[in-house]
Order: C-alpha cells, then structure tokens, then sequence
C-alpha cells in the first residue's frame, strides 16, 4: 500500500501529522485506526466466509407452479361432467 512512498515521504507525513494533532493524541488516533482496520478485516472475513458457505451449498429446489394442480374445489369427478361427451354427438 505504501510501496511508492519513501522515508523521506514517511517521515514528513508523520511530521505533519504531529504538528497538526499534537503528541497527547496521537496515541487515540492510532488505536482508533487500528480498530477501524480491525473491524474492516472481520466484515471482510464475515463476507467471504458466507460466500465460501453459498458456493458449498446445493442449491434449493425451484418452487412448482400452483397451476400446476386443479382447483381445491374442483374434482376429476366434476371436470368429467363439464367436459361434453363426443359419443352422444353422433
């Protein structure tokens, strides 16, 4: 991350960073960046290990179609009866 920066460039980056917060809070700013890189790492981690456990998973059944079946109401019985019969036709 801080490959292209040399310690001439460090150095001053901290210089300026003294001067501008002190000494006496230094301190607080480096444990708060801590556990903001801390708590980064675990929602990182959280993250890919349930992307880890989605990938494992088989994947859930598609749900069927309700016009797959008849009507509740509706029997066999009745759809026979509405349906006119070709042998009394002729």
């Amino acid at each position: 991350m801080l490959a292209f920066l040399g310690w001439p460039e460090i150095v001053a980056i901290l210089a300026v960073v003294l001067l501008l917060f002190g000494a006496k809070k230094l301190p607080e700013l480096a444990k708060g960046l801590g556990k903001g890189i801390n708590e980064f790492k675990k929602a990182s981690r959280d993250v890919q290990e349930e992307i880890e456990r989605a990938v494992e998973e088989p994947p859930a059944p598609a749900p069927r179609s309700p016009t797959a079946y008849p009507p509740a109401n509706q029997t066999v019985a009745s759809q026979s009866q509405s349906q006119p019969d070709s042998s009394a036709q002729g």
